[in-house]
């Protein structure tokens, strides 16, 4: 069995920004994912993981797992002022246990380009493709 490298990427749509991210695990998927997120707002390579957060979602399916758990992470952003570029994610059943490093804006040092303000539903996928899983969805900004 061959297994690729995680990564993350943007898709295309419309005024929206799509965020892939792709994994041997799912869990690697969901993390590729949220460091696609920070990487609408700024460069991930400088945000330093410095302080963790964790956080905790629950849904019926893997797809709203995804969007609870990156919404929950723009909320984490929001209201702690913070960037985040390190995830570590654990799924037990339809929850997830999911502790995230950061550290607080510096707008000198981050220049943030824009803010995500959610996860939709809009191209949403969570699938296994190819040996990977790949995590998808578009957040509005």
């Amino acid at each position: 069995m061959i297994v690729s490298a995680a990564y993350w990427e943007h898709f295309h749509h419309q005024a929206d920004v799509g965020v892939r991210g792709v994994g041997p695990t799912i869990e690697e998927a969901f993390a590729q994912t949220a460091l696609a997120m920070t990487a609408v707002i700024s460069d991930p390579r400088r945000v330093r993981a410095q302080e963790a957060v964790a956080i905790r979602c629950a849904a019926p399916d893997r797809e709203l797992l995804l969007t609870d758990w990156l919404n929950a992470l723009v909320y984490e952003m929001a209201v702690r002022r913070m960037l985040f570029s390190r995830f570590q994610v654990i799924f037990e059943d339809h929850q997830l246990r999911a502790t995230a490093w950061g550290e607080p804006i510096d707008l000198r040092r981050h220049h943030p380009a824009v803010e995500v303000k959610g996860a939709t539903y809009t191209g949403l996928r969570v699938a296994r493709e190819g040996g990977n899983w790949l995590a998808q969805c578009v957040v509005d900004v």
